[in-house]
């Protein structure tokens, strides 16, 4: 029998060996310690909390409509990633794990300076140029020096975060390409090159390098960040405040052809915007939950962001151009600067409660949308359905036992949103809407896209919010929820 090398080693009917994760020469000579692979597992977490905070925390106040989604989800790739770093640790070392003791103070800085930039093309520099590429280059670094067969659980974390980490790199370089101009990035270069000495000093993100001992200074975060509770849209967003048309009434008139009312689903679709919006105050005001809570909320976040895309991608379906429609942001404007986070809270669970009902919930919804026979009008209620029951049970585990029993909860949400139910006709005294009727445009342009011709009494619909409210104890049937957009 001839000895084989190191170099030559095959196994059975010459299979590879180890199952591929490594070459016998490689499982001989690459590999961190435990110890190694703990201290880089806990700084690449420490990185992802600290994305995710400024994810959420800029996401309100984030004017682009595109941007504020793509941190919906960016948020959301953090929040389960973090999870899957803490349980790895804990799976090699007994606690205290030192999770929450940040790995270097220069870290901390940079973050910081990140969170605190001052408009959003230093925000995207900050994020996609210095920040999401040190986290690329940690993953790829530990990928690369963990031995893949012995430390297989960590090799594969990465592997996976990473995925979608050059997701989140690949639309990041797309945003600064788009929205920050060559002297935009110019004028820049300083405070760049000064968050790239932060992570020197701190011997890269996951401490690979030697540390460059350099100093550093801030430059935007001498003061601490102040989260901005007021929404912020893009110039294609008009007349936020417009709340001149009652989705609601229609869609729960039993008159009404199911047809035409697909557009008031798209419209409330993607006026859901206005939720990742309060979302992320919730989120940001929190402080010292388990991370599940963080995660489960993230979560929620993102689906409704998605929620506000499909409806985008309703409207685009039947070319319709959205930005004709006011998508008013009055809710999360209201609930983020005249009410707490707990009260907040209330409010979204007391909507998602509201529904699951039979006859006034997401199953009629869907029930619309099947009657239309409009594939992508069936498959996106199809899906917001199964999200809310989701969104419900996420409500159920955290806001209710905070306040109470179930009832009591939901009682504290409509209580909570009885504050808000003030503004409709001080908002066009102050001249800053007509709550224009924007129904008969939308409808006669989607008619002349399905080819037909207007139902001239639908096209003389003409509720709005001023004399029945969304709240559809009054519109339909008894229900606790206020709004009606999650």
């Amino acid at each position: 029998m001839t000895k084989q090398s190191i170099e030559t080693y095959r196994g059975y009917a010459d299979l590879p060996p180890l199952v591929s994760l490594h070459t016998m020469r490689e499982a001989t000579t690459v590999g961190l310690s435990v110890s190694q692979s703990v201290e880089r597992l806990k700084r690449i977490h420490w990185a992802l909390k600290q994305l995710h905070k400024i994810f959420v925390a800029r996401l309100t106040s984030m004017p682009v409509y595109e941007i504020k989604m793509a941190f919906s989800l960016h948020a959301y790739y953090c929040s389960e990633h973090v999870e899957d770093f803490a349980s790895r640790v804990g799976e090699m070392r007994q606690p205290p794990h030192g999770l929450d003791v940040t790995p270097h103070a220069a870290l901390d800085q940079m973050f910081e300076e990140i969170m605190a930039a001052p408009d959003k093309e230093a925000l995207l520099l900050g994020l996609y140029e210095i920040a999401v590429p040190a986290v690329t280059r940690a993953l790829e670094h530990l990928m690369s020096d963990t031995n893949r067969l012995f430390d297989h659980a960590t090799y594969r974390i990465c592997r996976l975060t990473l995925m979608e980490w050059r997701d989140v790199q690949e639309y990041g370089d797309e945003a600064v390409r788009c929205l920050v101009s060559a002297e935009q990035k110019t004028d820049l270069q300083p405070w760049l090159a000064e968050l790239n000495a932060m992570l020197r000093a701190a011997g890269d993100l996951d401490g690979r390098e030697p540390k460059s001992g350099e100093e550093v200074h801030r430059r935007f975060s001498t003061k601490p960040f102040k989260y901005d509770p007021v929404p912020q849209r893009d110039e294609r967003f008009q007349d936020p405040y417009n709340m001149g048309v009652n989705a609601e009434a229609m869609l729960f008139d039993p008159e009404v052809e199911p047809l035409p009312k697909t557009l008031m689903l798209y419209f409330k679709r993607m006026r859901e915007i206005d939720v990742p919006e309060m979302m992320a105050s919730i989120l940001t005001e929190a402080k010292d939950k388990p991370w599940k809570y963080y995660r489960d909320m993230t979560r929620q976040l993102w689906d409704e962001a998605r929620h506000a895309m499909m409806g985008e991608t309703g409207f685009v379906s039947v070319g319709i151009d959205w930005k004709k429609i006011p998508f008013n942001f009055t809710w999360s404007l209201g609930l983020n600067t005249k009410l707490s986070a707990k009260e907040r809270h209330a409010v979204l669970y007391t909507i998602e409660q509201g529904l699951m009902p039979k006859k006034t919930g997401k199953e009629y919804e869907w029930e619309i949308a099947m009657a239309t026979t409009t594939p992508l009008t069936c498959l996106i209620q199809d899906f917001d359905w199964a999200d809310e029951v989701l969104h419900a049970r996420i409500g159920r585990e955290w806001i209710v036992p905070e306040i109470g029993t179930q009832v009591e909860a939901m009682k504290f949400g409509d209580e909570a949103w009885t504050k808000l139910l003030l503004d409709w006709e001080k908002w066009r005294e102050d001249g800053l809407t007509e709550h224009r009727n924007w129904w008969p445009e939308l409808y006669q342009d989607a008619c002349r896209s399905w080819g037909m011709e207007p139902d001239l009494k639908l096209l003389a619909y003409n509720t709005s919010y001023e004399s029945i409210r969304a709240d559809l104890k009054e519109i339909a049937v008894e229900s606790p929820f206020p709004h009606g957009t999650a």
